[in-house]
């Protein structure tokens, strides 16, 4: 079975210096712990646009739910890295945490965008989740270096009753199944996602008094 490989591109798409710089990222995405298919290249718009784009998608694949999309813009002299649009693969218009860029050759370039990227999956990951009844009702995920959140879900209709009143008398304003963690306490589960970890023994273990609970 043949094997899909990780930032995959046609030929015909690309010029020399892209895809110098394309081959020495998917050279180095082979030690990734991430999928293929979560790596992809969006070759220029235009004939006449130097502009490439490579972005990694990070995952959380036991529960198929997308986290984070970042990515890098490549015009053969330089980079600009950051947290992208997860549709548009734009770069913000403020530069985030993320943020990177750098001068030089497709060569030097690309193996600075693979060390960025893999600083990027080495940041711890986790998912915590407030549980009632058996069932989870609201999900964050965090860096568990720095609590700050990714994305988070909420369902009203698995949370406690209690909580539901709660929110609605102090007046929380939610939008799209969100809401601020601050309101929920600590989490019941932390699960750790990826990246490194201070002790393996805190995988899928309870954490009554995490902390992760706070602020978003």
């Amino acid at each position: 079975m043949e094997e899909t490989p990780w930032f995959e591109y046609a030929d015909d798409d690309l010029d020399v210096a892209q895809r110098a710089f394309v081959d020495v990222l998917a050279a180095r995405a082979r030690s990734w712990l991430v999928h293929p298919e979560d790596t992809a290249v969006v070759p220029p718009e235009h004939p006449y646009d130097r502009e490439l784009i490579v972005w990694l998608d990070i995952v959380d694949p036991q529960h198929n739910q997308g986290i984070l999309t970042v990515g890098a813009h490549f015009d053969g002299t330089a980079v600009h890295a950051d947290k992208l649009h997860n549709q548009l693969f734009s770069l913000p218009q403020e530069a985030t945490e993320f943020a990177f860029t750098a001068t030089g050759n497709p060569a030097e370039l690309a193996e600075r965008t693979a060390a960025w990227f893999e600083a990027v999956l080495l940041r711890p990951l986790v998912r915590c989740a407030w549980q009632h009844a058996g069932r989870t009702y609201a999900v964050r995920y965090a860096f568990a270096d720095t609590g700050r959140g990714l994305i988070e879900s909420f369902d009203d209709a698995l949370a406690p009753r209690r909580l539901q009143e709660r929110l609605a008398a102090e007046g929380i304003v939610r939008g799209r199944g969100r809401i601020n963690r601050t309101h929920l306490g600590e989490p019941d589960l932390i699960t750790w996602v990826r990246g490194a970890r201070p002790d393996q023994e805190a995988r899928d273990a309870p954490h009554p008094r995490s902390g992760f609970g706070r602020g978003r």
